[in-house]
């Protein structure tokens, strides 16, 4: 991955994340200088923790044929708001499980928008 494309998705991310908190999904933004920081943290999380998640909760997840892995999402999303402050979850799980789908969603839309 080039530089390009880790700006672009860095951008996607923080513009995904303002949009989350500006719906009803319980995901709250102090500012953009927050979102950005969120979406580092948030997409060192992915990098770093995901993986060892994902080999951790093999069993779980092809036991319910990959659906555990919207929570491990809905975990990740929540530690990335537990370590940045600006960055909180209203309703704690069901707000970080809402707003993983909705930033996921957000983010697929931005993707196709900007090709």
């Amino acid at each position: 991955m080039d530089i390009m494309s880790l700006i672009m998705a860095l951008v996607v991310t923080s513009v995904g994340l303002l949009i989350v908190s500006k719906l009803p999904t319980g995901v709250e933004i102090d500012s953009v200088g927050k979102a950005v920081i969120s979406a580092i943290i948030f997409g060192l999380l992915n990098a770093v923790v995901r993986p060892v998640f994902e080999v951790l909760a093999l069993p779980l997840t092809l036991i319910t044929f990959g659906l555990f892995s919207l929570i491990i999402n809905a975990v990740i999303f929540g530690l990335a708001a537990a370590l940045v402050e600006g960055f909180r979850l209203r309703w704690g799980l069901i707000s970080a499980f809402i707003g993983s789908l909705a930033l996921s969603l957000v983010n697929s839309i931005l993707y196709k928008i900007i090709g």
